[in-house]
């Protein structure tokens, strides 16, 4: 089978390329990136492929090209470098995957695999307090990460209902978590203190990468097709994580967060803005009993496990 993935030089990307490598050694990948990437460092059953993903035209022929039976597409911007406008953010995420989506079906692709994120959920009170797949998405209107995945999984629950041909995989992670992680949220818990939102639970549900990338092996062998929440059991608050941590946890009004972020992002004297109140305040909490029952896949931790295994790995102490 030949195998196109997106965004193959990122941090799942690279662990896929390596376990798909080994696992399916008579599969070729196809690793697409807008990173120049060196065959030499490749296994020899992967075939690097610079790509602009927000380049329609480049997509299609990449596509036309190489003449995938299925593409993963994890290509996304989780953190914008500075610099970079909403329109050039927009045109990767949301043209990006309308692209992929147009080329796979115009190609004939047979499966899409598409992580998307509990993002699309929202940060929004109405939320149910635990989410399975059938609860409408509601994005978020300031949070620009949230309002793509929202755009994109409307884009591609259209491409089911008009292009069934297409199997679709799509995976709906909750917060990633792993040895080498490094993101917005990990930075979190690096702080001096845990800061939360007064009359807040803040609840955090956590996926080990590991087994993002076993369950993505798992779909292209199996063909398989679905929306699944990854999430471990459980979930932990805010306050909880400040105790595992062994830090104080600081409950701060909405209004003085609010004010306070919209003061210090334009000064560059924090990477959070304003949006992050509802980020912290409303979080999307998963529920992962469609990925066990139906997908077949049991997380090899619980939230809370996911958790301590990166503190562990983090080299930061830990009081379970």
């Amino acid at each position: 089978m030949r195998v196109l993935i997106t965004g193959a030089a990122g941090y799942i990307g690279q662990q896929l390329l390596n376990q798909l490598a080994i696992q399916q050694p008579q599969w070729t990948l196809i690793a697409a990136d807008i990173r120049a990437q060196s065959s030499a460092a490749l296994p020899a059953n992967v075939e690097p492929v610079l790509l602009d993903i927000s380049q329609t035209l480049a997509v299609q022929q990449c596509v036309a090209r190489h003449k995938p039976q299925a593409i993963v597409h994890l290509a996304s911007v989780i953190t914008p470098p500075p610099g970079m406008s909403e329109a050039q953010l927009h045109a990767i995420d949301v043209g990006g995957t309308r692209a992929i989506v147009q080329a796979a079906v115009a190609q004939g692709v047979e499966q899409l695999i598409v992580t998307s994120s509990g993002a699309a959920y929202g940060y929004d009170p109405r939320n149910a307090e635990w989410l399975d797949e059938d609860q409408p998405l509601r994005g978020h209107a300031q949070f620009a990460y949230a309002r793509h995945k929202l755009e994109i999984e409307q884009l591609l629950a259209d491409a089911r209902l008009h292009q069934p041909q297409l199997k679709q995989l799509v995976l709906r992670p909750g917060t990633i978590l792993g040895k080498q992680v490094n993101n917005p949220i990990s930075d979190l818990f690096k702080k001096p203190a845990v800061l939360g939102i007064r009359g807040s639970d803040s609840r955090f549900v956590f996926i080990w990468d590991q087994d993002v990338i076993d369950i993505i092996c798992r779909g292209l062998r199996e063909r398989s097709e679905g929306i699944f929440n990854l999430a471990g059991d459980g979930a932990l608050s805010l306050r909880e994580i400040a105790a595992l941590l062994g830090k104080p946890y600081r409950a701060l009004p909405a209004w003085l967060v609010r004010a306070a972020l919209s003061l210090l992002k334009p000064l560059g004297l924090s990477q959070y803005g304003p949006e992050q109140l509802d980020f912290l305040r409303y979080r999307p909490v998963l529920s992962n009993n469609r990925l066990k029952q139906d997908f077949g896949y049991s997380p090899r931790y619980s939230s809370r496990e996911a958790f301590l295994a990166f503190l562990q790995a983090q080299g930061m102490a830990s009081r379970s």
